[in-house]
């Protein structure tokens, strides 16, 4: 039987899952008027910025790199590991969890 999660442990999965609920949420608020404008594929709410920001690093968009690099940092400097919009991509269209 597994160890059973304490009140505080789960608290923090709420937080994280309440944090990329607001990040999806901001990017359809920021992709939106693009999309009203210029048109192209609608922007999706499963999708983070991160996500979004390595999908267009990956595609070689001029802000694409500079972008992924300040978020993959500021990652870092939360502990995280280099690479997060990379795996943010996984997350987000491969129907991964989180790494």
């Amino acid at each position: 039987m597994p160890a059973r999660e304490t009140p505080l442990k789960r608290l923090g999965n709420w937080i994280v899952q309440v944090l990329i609920g607001i990040d999806q949420f901001v990017y359809v608020l920021l992709a939106g008027p693009y999309y009203l404008i210029v048109g192209g594929i609608c922007p999706s709410a499963d999708e983070t910025i991160s996500s979004r920001v390595g999908r267009a690093a990956m595609a070689g968009a001029w802000w694409g790199k500079p972008c992924a690099w300040l978020i993959d940092h500021l990652f870092m400097l939360l502990g995280s590991k280099p690479g997060h919009c990379a795996r943010a991509i996984e997350t987000a269209f491969l129907g991964m969890a989180p790494k």
